[in-house]
């Protein structure tokens, strides 16, 4: 008969994150999705949320409304752990990508600095054929 191996105990989660008052907030608006991530200056994780774990599915996900709820959801977590002012960066060409500032600023956070860290080839490999419709 086979042995069965033990298996492997969860780790522990941190069991305490120190959170100053500044911050990160990382942007991501894609053109299918909205990702948002807060980090205290160490870089570690504070909160996340997406357009689709807001609730919303399909096309929807891609609209300005769900970027703006997705950094609300992000933003309660944050702000009730301490956080007060934050540096933004945004990436992609989405539509989310005005709105959920207005969605940083409504939620209470002081923007300290705003950075656009969308990735820009700098001629680098070949680009994909011409799409025909």
């Amino acid at each position: 008969m086979a042995t069965k191996k033990p298996t492997k105990t969860p780790g522990k989660k941190k069991s305490h994150l120190i959170v100053g008052e500044h911050g990160r907030i990382y942007v991501t608006a894609t053109f299918n999705n909205s990702l948002v991530s807060i980090t205290n200056d160490n870089g570690d994780l504070i909160s996340w949320s997406s357009a689709g774990n807001s609730g919303f599915k399909g096309t929807r996900k891609s609209t300005p409304y769900a970027a703006s709820l997705a950094v609300e959801n992000a933003a309660k977590k944050a702000l009730s752990l301490g956080l007060k002012s934050v540096d933004v960066f945004i990436k992609g060409p989405g539509s989310g990508r005005d709105s959920s500032l207005r969605a940083i600023k409504g939620a209470g956070f002081s923007i300290t600095s705003i950075a656009d860290i969308t990735p820009i080839p700098h001629n680098g490999p070949r680009a994909k054929k011409k799409r025909r419709v």
